[in-house]
């Protein structure tokens, strides 16, 4: 859309052009909600972002986070070229040269150790992004990689593993149906007044719990902190961290005692329920409530609501997943969705139905049911189990530290910051140095790639066409949007992101940097991509005059529920059709599809895994522990105006009141001595860490919280804007060995800690 200016006389009349203003469509790719923009652009540059009203997914919303990609693009502190590494010495180079560079680094490790002394480690940002996305398989699988490392670890593997041994895929997790719920919702360690969603796709979550209460439903909060959620709701239930699945088990105890069950018309597909029944027996609410810090009428009359309710949810997020009992407290959400009827059926839990699979639910298969495809392996070091093909992501730093055969000498990371988001932080920023070879695929020297002996960086994020990927399988509805790139390359010589990461997996598999064929490898890629869609990339492939990420998108909409398979479905679509809707094209609502997703051995929704409910007497002998009275549970945050540590760079975020604060409630406070903004020493059985103290009766006694994604003081980084308000890494205090024991999830939600006044 172009406005009317005259490019010869200018808006004035006055002599000479001026640039033309045009107005793009876009979809913001920094969180879930996948808010559609619109943005206008001067020449190449971003004048304005506002929300797009017509936009078919979010109608209007907006956070503040879609408001600053332009300043993402045009930050200072991105790098535009490639980066090499002497020493301390950083130098620009030429991708050549940087390609050549890393041959020289990693051939050696390669031939003289193997590729198992090579890994990677994927950050979280590469879920939002198209490219890398698509891709980074290629690279793993070329270069022989034994197993990785990722943000997943930390964030949901216990929700991967039981929605694997329920539903038979480790992608195959079920989301509230929000925009549907109208009596009950129930949130339980999750904050979308600031996350905007998470594994929950729904632009407006908190205009959709305003719509519960005005229609006279009711809102609850579970969490150790009255949240900006808990503020908005009807309720807030204070609980002790890691709880949570303890709480669970005496809702399920009473909706079985005082026969509440109703399974619904999902009662066919489900098996189990006589186990769980049987497991429940003894988990009386009055046996958790001294525990949990929930009375145990309270347990009761939430069962109560639950069954009651025609139509409600229960929403379990990250305080659930990464916490001492990740994995029970996981499953446990479906299982009460499941047993009071709201499961399968409009505004309860629901499957997603989504236009397009993502490269990551397209090859979930390989890692089915059968059993329990856990402990394959164990990690040199720690003995770690592997689960679902990774260990805790804080092994990384004792591969790499320890000497002996099997040693990790070289790493790639992409999109990622462990250094600052990995706990036992202080370990692995140790550790880096030592590396014989890493490589980063990343815009920002950070804290991470600081380390790095090359960086490849990727485009400006308003430089690349964009269609999201993962995010549509956790959305509430199904629907897509395609984005043109919004500003020209500032380059337009350099490769594009998926051309940079087939090039370094070819080098990474030993081949000579001088002669990667990209071009054959993406066909490659992409043929393996469409055998595993059931098609002949030799029939496929002459549909195309160009590959790239856009060719694998158009492949995952004609092969996805709605796609015309390449002309067998004449009314279906193709990603012509999401390029001729600007706004999007939308496809309804979720539809109940339980017996469709099933690829469970039995075929049949396993509401009792062994492997997950075996796990029950280490949790209840976590009732009987004795809490240390001279501690207190550390437990994280996040802030509407930030994501992970990804947006501190950009000033519109982090400015104003400082954001890294503890927040302690006030009689905690007043035992410890503290007093509101003088300094504190927090130490655990990791670290320590002096951190700004934020007293607040927000927090329940006896529990403290910190925000995560801070620490930007190190020396060698490159992001001025982050260094000036750098925070504290609270992952120092998070120790690598403190996880879920079967999941391998770090538990960084209720470590003990200790907390004093610093004198002066």
């Amino acid at each position: 859309m172009t406005s009317a200016v005259d490019p010869n006389t200018g808006a004035n009349g006055a002599a000479g052009p001026e640039p033309t203003t045009t107005v793009h469509r876009r979809t913001c790719h920094l969180c879930e909600a996948m808010c559609g923009l619109e943005i206008t652009v001067s020449g190449n540059s971003v004048q304005r972002i506002k929300p797009n009203k017509n936009d078919v997914w979010s109608k209007g919303h907006i956070c503040p986070k879609g408001t600053t990609l332009g300043a993402l693009q045009n930050d200072p502190d991105r790098l535009r070229s490639p980066m090499i590494r002497t020493g301390d010495t950083w130098r620009e180079a030429t991708w050549d040269e940087a390609f050549a560079e890393c041959e020289r680094l990693l051939r050696p490790v390669r031939e003289t150790h193997g590729p198992s002394a090579l890994t990677a480690f994927l950050g979280n940002p590469l879920a939002h992004n198209m490219a890398l996305a698509r891709y980074s398989g290629i690279l793993i699988g070329m270069a022989g990689i034994h197993h990785i490392y990722s943000s997943g670890t930390v964030d949901q593997w216990p929700k991967n593993v039981s929605s694997l041994l329920m539903y038979g895929g480790m992608w195959t997790i079920p989301v509230p149906d929000l925009r549907r719920t109208s009596d009950l919702f129930v949130v339980m360690g999750a904050n979308p007044q600031a996350s905007q969603g998470s594994l929950l796709a729904c632009p407006d979550i908190m205009g959709e719990i305003k719509r519960i209460r005005r229609g006279g439903g009711k809102v609850v909060v579970i969490d150790p902190r009255r949240t900006g959620t808990a503020d908005a709701a009807d309720e807030w239930l204070p609980i002790v961290p890691g709880t949570d699945a303890a709480l669970l088990m005496a809702v399920v105890h009473t909706l079985f005692d005082e026969k509440l069950v109703e399974l619904g018309d999902a009662a066919p597909h489900i098996a189990g329920v006589d186990q769980v029944a049987a497991l429940a027996r003894d988990w009386t609410p009055e046996s958790v409530a001294a525990t949990c810090r929930i009375p145990a009428d309270r347990i009761r009359e939430l069962a109560r609501e639950l069954a009651a309710a025609e139509s409600a949810v229960v929403y379990g997020r990250i305080g659930l997943c990464n916490q001492e009992f990740g994995t029970l407290a996981s499953w446990l959400v479906d299982v009460v969705n499941i047993l009071t009827g709201h499961f399968d059926t409009p505004g309860g839990l629901m499957f997603p139905k989504p236009v397009n699979w993502s490269v990551a639910t397209l090859t979930q298969g390989s890692k089915n049911a059968d059993g329990a495809p856990f402990g394959r392996w164990h990690s040199r070091v720690r003995g770690a189990a592997e689960v679902l093909g990774q260990v805790p992501v804080s092994c990384l730093a004792e591969e790499i530290d320890t000497e002996g055969e099997g040693r990790i000498r070289a790493l790639i990371t992409i999109a990622g910051n462990p250094a600052v988001s990995a706990p036992g932080a202080a370990r692995l920023r140790e550790a880096l140095p030592k590396l014989d070879a890493m490589i980063s695929i990343d815009n920002w020297i950070n804290e991470t790639t600081r380390h790095a002996h090359v960086i490849l960086p990727g485009p400006g994020p308003l430089e690349s066409p964009h269609f999201d990927d993962l995010m549509w399988n956790f959305a509430v509805g199904s629907a897509g949007k395609w984005s043109e790139p919004v500003v020209a390359p500032e380059d337009p010589d350099r490769p594009a992101e998926w051309e940079i990461v087939l090039r370094l997996a070819a080098i990474a598999a030993g081949q000579p940097a001088a002669g990667v064929d990209v071009a054959a490898l993406d066909d490659m890629w992409f043929g393996v991509l469409a055998r595993a869609c059931g098609l002949d990339p030799d029939e496929i492939l002459p549909h195309y005059d160009h590959g790239g990420p856009e060719r694998i998108v158009d492949l995952s909409i004609r092969t996805g529920p709605w796609g015309d398979r390449y002309g067998r479905n004449e009314d279906g679509l193709t990603l012509a059709d999401f390029k001729a809707a600007p706004d999007g094209i939308d496809l309804g609502p979720m539809v109940p599809r339980v017996a469709e997703i099933l690829t469970t051995p039995t075929g049949k929704v396993e509401i009792a895994p062994d492997y997950i409910t075996a796990d029950l007497p280490r949790l209840r002998a976590h009732l009987d522990r004795v809490a240390d009275p001279s501690t207190l549970l550390l437990v994280s945050r996040r802030h509407l105006r930030s994501k992970n540590s990804w947006l501190h760079n950009v000033p519109a975020l982090v400015g104003g009141s400082n954001k890294c604060t503890l927040l302690i409630h006030p009689d905690d406070a007043a035992r410890s001595g503290l007093h509101d903004g003088r300094p504190a020493e927090v130490a655990s059985d990791e670290g320590v860490i002096e951190v700004a103290v934020q007293v607040t009766d927000e927090m329940m006694p006896g529990v403290v919280s910190m925000p995560h994604g801070w620490g930007h003081d190190e020396p060698g980084t490159r992001m001025d804007t982050a260094r000036s308000h750098a925070g504290v890494n609270s992952n120092i205090l998070a120790p690598g060995t403190f996880v879920d024991a079967i999941s391998g999830n770090a538990a960084v939600n209720g470590i003990p800690v200790r907390v004093r006044a610093v004198a002066g």
